[in-house]
This record gives structure tokens, sequence and C-alpha cells, in this order.
């Protein structure tokens, strides 16, 4: 498998990070097996598979902190969280704060311009 397929794989991720894209979804769309795939997408990532769409999930989530009034808990079920604790808890362990304390550092109010 390519770097550039492994590339391809992971910016297919990114751009369908709010369908809760599967590690069956991805391999499909690049024409490999599940396993074939996560192996090398281990290899050339250095994380697995799971580990990537997590990282994925929040930033797209901190992105969407920052550009929008959208509640949190909608944001939160928008990136496949079941819960705004458990959103908040996994926020927190990667950004060391909390979501509504990153909106208020780095977040603007599109209304307030």
């Amino acid at each position: 498998m390519s770097v550039q397929t492994i590339e391809t794989m992971a910016k297919w991720v990114e751009n369908n990070i709010t369908e809760n894209p599967s590690l069956q979804d991805m391999s499909s769309y690049v024409g490999y097996s599940p396993y074939y795939c996560s192996t090398k997408f281990r290899e050339h990532m250095g994380m697995t598979y799971k580990q990537f769409l997590a990282q994925c999930k929040l930033k797209g989530a901190a992105y969407d902190l920052c550009v929008t009034n959208d509640k949190i808990i909608d944001i939160a079920f928008r990136y496949g969280y079941s819960s705004s604790e458990s959103f908040a808890r996994a926020f927190s362990k990667a950004f060391q704060c909390s979501p509504r304390q990153y909106r208020n550092a780095f977040g603007f109010l599109p209304d307030s311009l």
C-alpha cells in the first residue's frame, strides 16, 4: 500500500468525521481489507485507526466551539459522543480545559462582529 493511499484514508476520515466513519467504511473506500488498512495505517500514522478517529473528532469539535454558537451538547452529539459528560472528559484530557473554557479562550461569536 502506498503512502498516498494511507494519506487518502486519513483525509477521507477527516472529511467524513461527523458521519462516524468506521474502519470498514474506510477500507471499502480505498479497496483493501479492514485488517490490511488497519495494519498499514498504524505503521504509517503511528497510531491506530481508533486513536486517529478520536483525535479527528476532538479537533472538529474544538473548531466548532470556536466558530459556531452551537450548544456544547449539540457539538458533542455531532461528533458521536453519547453525552456531554463523556465529551467533556475526552476534551479535557486532550486540551487540558473544558469545552466551555476552550470556547471562552479561543472562540469568537460571529454575532458580535
